[in-house]
C-alpha cells in the first residue's frame, strides 16, 4: 500500500480539518453567545420584536470587536514565543477600546451593557479557547534522521521525533522536517519526501523550522532565492507608513505636556540639553539625527561599558527614563517627518554602523526598511554591543525582515508595552 493510498493520508487530512472547524466553532458559538446575553437580558426571548437603535449599534460594535480580537489572537499565537494567554488580555482591551473610543469621540448613542457584556463575554471565550485548543496547536514534526536535523529539540508547542524508515504507518505528524544540505539522503528518502507532499503533509527545511521556533535568520551563507525572501512587502510598507504618520500626528499634542516636564527635569538635575541628537544609519543607508532625552552627564568621562546598568554616567532621571524607555519618545518627531518608525530594527551610531559593516556579514542589509523606536530585537535580546551579540542581533533584525507584516508589528508593539508598564524586559 502506498502512502497517497494509506489511512495516514486520510487521518492527515481529517486532523487539519478539524483545527479549522475548531476555530470556525470558536468563531460563531461565540458571537451566538454575544448576541445572546446582550439582547435577552434587554428583550426578552422575542428580543428580534423589539430593536433599540442604540443597541444594535453597541451590539454590532461588540461583534466586529470580537471578530478583530480572536483574529488577532490566531495570528499572533503563530509567530515564535507568543503562544501565551498573556496575550489574550491586552488585545481584547485593544479590540474593544478603539470602536467605543471612535463611538464616544462621534458623540454616537450606545449602551454599556451591551458593551461590557460583550468584552467579558470575549475575553472569557478567548481563554477557553486558548486553554481547550492546546491539544490542537501542538505541532508534531517528523525529523529525518541525518544532517542537522537530528539536533532538533522540542519547544515552543512543537514535538520532535526521529523516524527510522520512510514510513508513516500508524503514525500521526503534522509535517516532516529534513536537511536538504546533508549527503547522508538516500533515494528512497527522497521518494519519501515526494510523496509526502503530493500527500499534502508539508515537508520543511530544517531552517525553516529553525526559524519559525526561534525568531532568528541565520546569516552565516545566504543564498539569492533568501535574498528575495528578504525584501519586505511593499505594499505594507505604504500602509506602516501611513500608520506612523497619523499616530504621531495623534500622539505629539497628548504627549507634548509630559515631554516638557521630562525635559524640565533633566535640566534640573544636571547641565546641558535635555536631548542628545546624534548621527544615526537610517532607512536606505541615509544619515539621519535621531533625537531623544539625555540620559547620561554631559562632564563625566567613561569608557568601555558594555553594560548600561553599570554606566556611571547615567544620571538618576536617566536610569529612570532608560527603565521605562521614556528616553525614546523625542522620536516621535523622527517618525513624524519619515526618517522612523514605531516598530523596527534600532537605528545604530553612524560609527558603530561602519564598525559592524567590517566585521558583520550582511549587516547593511538591515537598513532595507525604516528603523523603528522598539524592534523585534530589543523585546527578545535587549541590548547588545559586541560584534557576537551584533550577529544575534542583526539574525532577529533579518527575521523581522523577512517576516514584515502587521501581525509582527503588533506582537512587537503589545510586548513593549508591557516592558514600558512593568519596567521588566528586554531593553
Amino acid at each position: 500500500m502506498t502512502l497517497l493510498d494509506s489511512e495516514y493520508t486520510r487521518r492527515h487530512s481529517r486532523w487539519f480539518e478539524l483545527i479549522f472547524l475548531s476555530y470556525s466553532f470558536q468563531l460563531f458559538s461565540g458571537l451566538f453567545v454575544i448576541i445572546l446575553c446582550s439582547a435577552i437580558p434587554l428583550w426578552g426571548l422575542q428580543f428580534w420584536n423589539h430593536p433599540d437603535p442604540n443597541v444594535v449599534t453597541s451590539l454590532g460594535t461588540c461583534v466586529i470587536s470580537f471578530f478583530v480580537a480572536t483574529l488577532a489572537l490566531r495570528n499572533l499565537f503563530r509567530l515564535p514565543g507568543s503562544e501565551t494567554s498573556a496575550y489574550i488580555l491586552p488585545i481584547t482591551t485593544f479590540s474593544f477600546l478603539v470602536p467605543i473610543l471612535f463611538i464616544l469621540i462621534t458623540r454616537m448613542s450606545y449602551s454599556i451593557q451591551v458593551f461590557a457584556v460583550g468584552y467579558f463575554v470575549t475575553l472569557a471565550w478567548c481563554f477557553l479557547g486558548f486553554f481547550l485548543g492546546r491539544r490542537y496547536r501542538l505541532v508534531r514534526y517528523a525529523l529525518l534522521p541525518f544532517g542537522n536535523a537530528r539536533n532538533l529539540k522540542n519547544m515552543h508547542g512543537a514535538l520532535f521525533k526521529i523516524i527510522d524508515s520512510p514510513d508513516l504507518t500508524n503514525q500521526r505528524f503534522n509535517a516532516i522536517v529534513a536537511d536538504f544540505q546533508s549527503t547522508e539522503m538516500t533515494p528512497d528518502w527522497e521518494k519519501f519526501l515526494a510523496k509526502c507532499t503530493l500527500s499534502r503533509i508539508p515537508v520543511y527545511s530544517i531552517k525553516k523550522i529553525q526559524e519559525a521556533l526561534t525568531g532568528r535568520v541565520k546569516i552565516d551563507h545566504l543564498t539569492e532565492n533568501e535574498f528575495g525572501s528578504l525584501l519586505p512587502s511593499s505594499s505594507y510598507e505604504v500602509i506602516k507608513r501611513l500608520i506612523d504618520l497619523f499616530a504621531s500626528i495623534l500622539f505629539i499634542p497628548i504627549l507634548s505636556p509630559f515631554l516638557l516636564i521630562v525635559a524640565i527635569l533633566i535640566r534640573i538635575e544636571s547641565k546641558g540639553s535635555a536631548f542628545f541628537i546624534q548621527p544615526r544609519m537610517g532607512f536606505r543607508g541615509r544619515i539621519f539625527r535621531m533625537i531623544k532625552f539625555r540620559t547620561m552627564y554631559t562632564d563625566t568621562k567613561g569608557g568601555g561599558f558594555t553594560n548600561p546598568a553599570d554606566d556611571p554616567r547615567i544620571t538618576k532621571v536617566g536610569k529612570f527614563l532608560r527603565k521605562y524607555r521614556i528616553d525614546e519618545l523625542p522620536q516621535i518627531f523622527n517618525i513624524l517627518i519619515g526618517q522612523m518608525s514605531f516598530i523596527g530594527p534600532r537605528p545604530e551610531s553612524y560609527e558603530l554602523s561602519k564598525w559592524y559593516e567590517q566585521d558583520v556579514p550582511f549587516f547593511a542589509y538591515r537598513h532595507v526598511v525604516r528603523p523603528g523606536i522598539s524592534g523585534w530585537a530589543q523585546v527578545e535580546q535587549g541590548y547588545a554591543a559586541e560584534v557576537d551579540g551584533m550577529k544575534v542581533k542583526l539574525e532577529y533584525d533579518f527575521y523581522y525582515i523577512k517576516n514584515f507584516s502587521f501581525w509582527l508589528d503588533l506582537l512587537i508593539t503589545v510586548k513593549t508595552v508591557k516592558t514600558i508598564l512593568t519596567g521588566f524586559g528586554a531593553r
